[in-house]
């Protein structure tokens, strides 16, 4: 079956993509969700729908060529995740403002964007949804060169990362640049997001980040061990997505979210089978 994504060099740029955001995507939504702060990713997300549109606008009515849409996602993305951090400042008694009110700009913003750029077409589908043909050799090199620093921004900085995501006021009071380290974060939740709307697409791509950590959480005795897991899902959802997409002639990101349901599901199950196994060996 991958025999086709191993001859084509348009399919095996697209594969060797997903790979890669089946590791960024998971690795990142670990600290997201463990922080609460799940809904960020769909604020970014619309953020760099705007951004899509702006470029697909300046395409059409200015001059192809300037700027690509992926870039224009990206920078756009990027621009909304320091707006969110620098909200949450100002509203530091209610920084949870921050998300809805980016997440809403970044829909007006889509809108409007879209509407000049003449409406929806076959790009910006797939853009939205994900496409297992959309992913070009210079995207593939780009977001290569973006799991590269995410991995080893995330290695150098793990500890504080997880000392920040479990205990804040802690991490404070040992000396950690939390406003740093937190600016930090979230411009590299925007990379992710804005990397892995080639293959899953713009609208589903906080998916990829929180429901491979949901499942994980359900089977996972320590944070490491969730880290691990969470990957291994996402791949396993990201491997199938992009296999059963191309098959059946239907945009990736929809089935590697259902696949990642699936996963979700089987998971809760597996907790729930070993909760009642372990209460009945009690009871023996």
């Amino acid at each position: 079956m991958l025999a086709d994504f191993i001859q084509y060099d348009f399919l095996r740029h697209t594969f060797l993509t997903g790979l890669l955001i089946g590791i960024i995507a998971p690795l990142l939504g670990t600290f997201i969700v463990v922080r609460r702060l799940s809904l960020i990713a769909d604020a970014l997300s619309h953020v760099t729908l705007a951004g899509i549109a702006f470029g697909l606008l300046i395409e059409k009515k200015v001059a192809a060529g300037i700027i690509t849409p992926l870039y224009s996602g990206m920078g756009f993305s990027v621009l909304g995740s320091i707006l969110i951090e620098k909200l949450r400042g100002v509203y530091k008694a209610y920084e949870e403002l921050a998300i809805p009110i980016i997440l809403s700009g970044g829909v007006g913003l889509s809108v409007i964007f879209i509407s000049l750029a003449d409406g929806f077409n076959t790009e910006l589908f797939n853009y939205l949804f994900g496409s297992v043909s959309a992913v070009s050799k210079t995207d593939f090199y780009s977001i290569l060169g973006i799991s590269i620093v995410i991995i080893i921004v995330i290695r150098v900085f793990y500890k504080e990362l997880v000392t920040l995501s479990f205990d804040e006021e802690h991490a404070i009071v040992s000396g950690i640049h939390s406003k740093r380290i937190h600016l930090l974060f979230i411009v590299m939740t925007a990379l992710v997001i804005a990397a892995s709307i080639r293959v899953v697409g713009v609208l589903l791509v906080s998916a990829l980040m929180t429901l491979p950590v949901a499942a994980s959480m359900r089977l996972a005795r320590g944070f490491k061990q969730m880290l691990v897991l969470s990957i291994i899902f996402g791949e396993l959802a990201v491997i199938l997505g992009l296999i059963s997409g191309y098959y059946f002639s239907i945009p990736p990101g929809g089935t590697i979210v259902v696949i990642s349901i699936i996963i979700l599901l089987i998971s809760i199950g597996m907790k729930r089978f070993s909760l009642k196994s372990k209460g009945e060996s009690e009871l023996k």
